[in-house]
């Protein structure tokens, strides 16, 4: 039987209708015909008295599949119910959005046009001309921050019951993503100048505080906050609703751990998470332990190569910040393998710098005309080579002044103090606890598993799929909300992933939402000259084969149009 296939060739989509059958053994085309780009298919379908429209299905079908089995926008509704004579609830509203957040984000200027090219029209029963900026922005203004908390309490309730998640160990990290809110504006006072993890100094940030599971990923707490405001900070404000969003979930929490960076850690915050009643697991600044540092490798044992292969750690008890904890020093060889390559490539960087200064003075030194070179401009341009990490201690320059006003820099590298870094910081990690009763490698693994709120972070700063920026709200309000949507996003499909992993087929995000972006819905829509109304046909777009085991393995076949 026939089957319609996309390529795309040099960007641009072409349609082929194509037959295939299997020769000794092995699939093989053996008839093919070319249709044309979008357009001129439907050209040519319309001109012989019939049209065709194709639709986005593979992940709006897939990532509404989730949302409805955790009865998103009945729970969205029981806490703001929809108002008298209203078409669209704040439920129906913010499914939408979190939806194109999934798939494409765009403004709500352009949330309309993105949800017509779809299969939710369909399945919603809304219409794209209700899905206005202005009606949007209206319905959220019925949401403050008791309405966003609850609706997340509940929709993590909902997935918790609904996937048997995880609970015993969950993941605390913060970020900050860039805004394009207006410096001028005084309404909103959440984004601030600040230190950007992307690298926008010249643009207001926001901060969002995430607690996920280790287990798929999944997001169970959020916090927005000042883009100036320190992480540890912003732990300590937030510990007391997470820890109660933690019983809420595991009652008596005695068997959850909470893993943190070294980024939280305050004298209070510990205090906090011990009277919490949630065990823990964090790391210290090497810096600041000099005498952990200064333990060689070969007094450390060489941990399970199965779990955690060149590993070495070293276990003892240390009283930090005045309490004793089980304390971990750990050597990852691959880890210093890199930090040892890096680090070379920016001293041979450094080094053909300060050359390249210090033959410049020897020019000007022999110039009787032009500007001189100052001392402080010099100073200047030697401090901002030597600025990067590490580099103050492996160089020593100095810059004099001869006779007649001319300078000279002297450098040199300090080989010692190479040897030194390699031998105590380079390729460790110095982990404390209180689960005492845990092995150095249930330890480690917890740690490890830091990685996985990191990579959420990652999901939403990805431009192309579940991406927080751009950001133009201008309100404190208009950004929570902003920020639920995107969270509400990330939970969505991190459970669907987690979903095709359990059915054995695992992939990252991004290449999970491609594939399913490119399932396609193909309407045929046929106007007999008797019939009042065109008869509709429906197929979907030629699969390959991961797209086909994904498409079984989320079943869902009852969502195609008859």
């Amino acid at each position: 039987m026939p089957s319609l296939t996309k390529k795309t060739i040099r960007g641009r989509p072409y349609y082929y209708l194509r037959e295939c059958q299997r020769v000794d053994g092995k699939p093989k085309i053996i008839w093919q015909q070319y249709l044309g780009s979008p357009a001129e298919l439907v050209q040519r379908l319309q001109r012989g008295a019939h049209r065709a429209v194709i639709r986005e299905f593979g992940a709006s079908a897939a990532c509404l599949q989730i949302a409805r089995q955790l009865e998103l926008v009945a729970l969205i509704d029981r806490i703001v119910p929809k108002r008298s004579g209203q078409g669209v609830s704040v439920g129906q509203y913010l499914l939408i959005a979190a939806l194109n957040r999934c798939i494409a984000p765009r403004s709500k200027t352009q949330l309309s046009g993105w949800y017509e090219q779809t299969v939710l029209p369909r399945l919603l029963g809304v219409r794209a001309a209700q899905l206005t900026s202005q009606r949007f922005w209206d319905n959220m203004s019925r949401l403050d921050s008791q309405a966003i908390a609850r609706i997340e309490a509940a929709l993590v309730r909902a997935a918790v019951t609904e996937f048997s998640l995880d609970l015993r160990c969950l993941l605390f990290d913060a970020t900050n993503f860039f805004t394009f809110v207006d410096s001028f504006n005084r309404r909103a006072t959440l984004p601030q100048r600040g230190h950007s993890k992307e690298g926008r100094a010249n643009l207001r940030i926001v901060g969002l505080a995430l607690a996920v599971t280790a287990d798929g990923e999944v997001p169970l707490f959020h916090h927005s906050y000042a883009g100036n405001q320190h992480d540890s900070t912003t732990f300590g404000e937030v510990l007391e609703d997470l820890t109660g969003r933690c019983r809420a979930l595991a009652p008596g929490t005695s068997d959850v751990t909470l893993v943190f960076d070294k980024g939280n850690n305050s004298e209070d915050n510990l205090k906090s998470v011990a009277r919490s009643g949630l065990h823990f697991v964090g790391s210290l600044v090497p810096t600041q332990h000099l005498k952990l540092l200064a333990i060689r490798r070969d007094q450390m044992r060489r941990l399970d190569q199965t779990q955690l292969p060149a590993v070495w750690s070293c276990r003892t008890e240390q009283k930090i910040l005045g309490v004793s904890r089980t304390v971990l020093i750990t050597f990852n060889r691959p880890l210093f393998t890199a930090q040892v390559k890096t680090l070379r490539r920016e001293i041979a960087k450094r080094r053909r710098k300060l050359k390249a200064v210090q033959d410049a003075l020897k020019r000007s030194a022999q110039r009787t005309q032009g500007q001189k070179p100052t001392m402080a401009g010099t100073q200047k341009r030697v401090a901002a080579i030597l600025s990067g990490r590490h580099m103050k201690e492996l160089f020593s320059a100095s810059v004099k002044a001869a006779k007649g006003g001319r300078l000279s820099l002297r450098w040199r590298f300090k080989v010692k103090a190479w040897k030194t870094l390699q031998t105590t910081l380079l390729g460790k990690t110095i982990l404390f606890t209180d689960r005492a009763d845990w092995s150095d490698e249930q330890i480690v693994r917890s740690y490890r598993s830091q990685s996985h709120v990191e990579a959420a972070f990652r999901n939403m700063k990805d431009p192309h799929y579940l991406t927080f920026r751009p950001t133009y709200h201008w309100t404190d309000p208009m950004l929570r909300v902003h920020a639920l949507y995107c969270v509400i996003a990330l939970m969505i499909t991190s459970l669907l992933r987690r979903q095709l992993a359990q059915a054995g087929i695992p992939l990252s995000l991004a290449r999970m939402l491609e594939q399913l972006s490119g399932i396609r819905e193909v309407s045929l829509l046929y106007q007999e000259a008797d019939a009042n109304s065109p008869r509709a046909q429906t197929i979907l777009s030629d699969l390959d084969e991961e797209q086909q085991k994904i498409l079984a393995a989320l079943n869902l076949t009852p969502l195609r149009a008859a």
